[in-house]
């Protein structure tokens, strides 16, 4: 439990997710009509913008399980692309990350992130 009078500002606090219970009962409190999303909101104790999300998403989806969070953070650039980033920074040192992608592009094929070559050359 966290004891929130210890505090400070700029400190990280990780959310718990909301049980599959709970998003139940939400969703067949809106289903059955029993309030406006603004009531259900304050009757379960969740804030106005998760429960429009929520019930935005249960629309698109049908489903009430939140979606799987982060992602495959791998490199892209395997063998032939490393090796070849590998040698346009040793070639050419003065490239823009920009110029890297394009030439990468055009001899791979491969599209390849400004944020994905700054990770490779940085490691």
């Amino acid at each position: 439990m966290v004891n929130f009078k210890e505090v400070k500002k700029g400190d990280y606090l990780e959310m718990a997710a909301y049980s599959l219970d709970l998003l139940q009962k939400i969703l067949s409190a809106w289903q059955n009509k029993e309030g406006t999303q603004r009531e259900l909101a304050k009757r379960f104790k969740v804030s106005l913008s998760f429960l429009r999300e929520f019930l935005r998403r249960y629309r698109e989806t049908n489903e009430i399980a939140a979606r799987a969070q982060g992602g495959d953070r791998r490199s892209k650039l395997k063998g032939k692309e490393e090796e070849l980033l590998k040698i346009i920074v040793t070639e050419k040192s003065d490239r823009y990350l920009r110029q890297i992608q394009e030439e990468i592009k055009e001899c791979q094929g491969r599209e390849v992130s400004i944020s994905s070559l700054s990770r490779t050359l940085n490691r």
